[in-house]
């Protein structure tokens, strides 16, 4: 009987401290990023649902579906003057701070391309090796003042990984800036210093370095445990340093020499132990996409939620536009499942509460374009 008592007694005292279920929905879709479909939006359309009635914390912007016809202009961005105002649309229906987001790297990573009215850009590996601070400078300035014209005011960049033309997904693209931490810090630096004064926040990624991954975790389970080195924190860890760093993506790689359970997304021990305890990160952490397969083939969904929240992630991205298909309510039954793992004991109602004034602060420190 005592023993029952007890368990009653810290049951209805967990209850007891929830919010509503208005509240407690309202903080959890809070920690989504989502993507959807059209480059225009309606009154009745999914983005409509997901930020005026959902209330999402963010929205990902792409210019290729992935799960239609993969053509350019299939998504999100086939134009400036389209893309500017369906965003302004976007920050109309939201009664809160939206982030507005898309991977604008530069070079073959740039969702706003000439043939939508937006000027060339140039690789992070271009900008690297000819390592002029006035170069780097112009193109990020230029870049960073499109997209605050456009109403995009998270950039998903610069990449700050270890340069190894081998990683399929990073380096055989011309993302990373170069093989030298120093040169990576410097370019990023100048990169991030432009944009902020555009009022785009950018993200640093794909932490704990990508750089060394010969696989890609789009397609499936990558370990970098023998690959993988110390020096691939380094420009992690300065620019946080230098106060450079708003947001955080992590990678879906699985690295023992950090944590021999998880994969970096869903480790505790890589975002709260390694990223926010030992660097002193207390900016955003963003996560790649939560339906690569990854993350797929090895946890359900409802797992990959819990553990990722729990180990300090504040944004999950979800673009809906990997292989997985597109699903419109993918965003509401995640909403459900976040809800119900609070109610269950299985994520603390702090960790909601937590990630959303991260999100607040960082937008009223920074001049953020909306």
């Amino acid at each position: 009987m005592l023993a029952l008592a007890i368990v009653l007694f810290v049951a209805n005292s967990l209850f007891a401290q929830l919010p509503p279920d208005s509240v407690l929905r309202r903080y959890a879709a809070g920690m989504l990023m989502v993507g959807f479909k059209g480059d225009s939006v309606t009154a009745d359309c999914d983005a409509a649902r997901y930020v005026r009635d959902l209330k999402v914390g963010a929205v990902v912007l792409f210019d290729i579906d992935l799960t239609g016809d993969a053509t350019l202009g299939s998504r999100n961005i086939t134009s400036k003057e389209r893309l500017t105002r369906m965003t302004a649309q976007l920050q109309a229906w939201a009664d809160y701070p939206l982030l507005i987001a898309t991977d604008q790297e530069g070079g073959k990573v740039a969702r706003l391309k000439t043939r939508y009215g937006f000027q060339p850009t140039v690789t992070a590996e271009y900008l690297g090796t000819v390592d002029n601070e006035d170069t780097t400078r112009y193109y990020a300035s230029r870049l960073a003042r499109e997209m605050r014209e456009a109403g995009v005011n998270v950039n998903l960049a610069p990449v700050v990984d270890v340069l190894n033309h081998d990683c399929a997904a990073v380096g055989h693209y011309n993302r990373c800036f170069s093989a030298e931490t120093d040169v990576i810090v410097r370019h990023a630096g100048w990169f991030i210093d432009e944009c902020r004064r555009q009022g785009v926040l950018c993200t640093l990624k794909h932490f704990p370095g990508h750089g060394n991954a010969i696989s890609d975790s789009h397609y499936g389970f990558v370990d970098v445990t023998d690959a993988w080195t110390p020096r691939e924190l380094e420009p992690f860890a300065r620019l946080i340093d230098a106060g450079q760093a708003d947001l955080v993506m992590t990678a879906h790689l699985f690295n023992r020499h950090i944590d021999a359970d998880y994969p970096a997304t869903l480790s505790s021990k890589t975002i709260n132990g390694l990223l926010r305890g030992q660097m002193g990160f207390d900016g955003i952490v963003v996560t790649d996409d939560l339906y690569m397969q990854a993350i797929l083939d090895n946890y359900s969904i409802e797992t990959a939620l819990e553990l990722a929240i729990n180990a300090g992630a504040d944004l999950i991205c979800v673009g809906n536009n990997i292989n997985t298909g597109y699903e419109a309510d993918r965003p509401y039954r995640l909403v459900d499942m976040i809800v119900n793992l609070v109610k269950q004991g299985r994520i603390p109602w702090q960790r909601l509460q937590e990630s959303r004034q991260r999100v607040l602060r960082i937008v009223e420190t920074q001049n953020l374009a909306s």
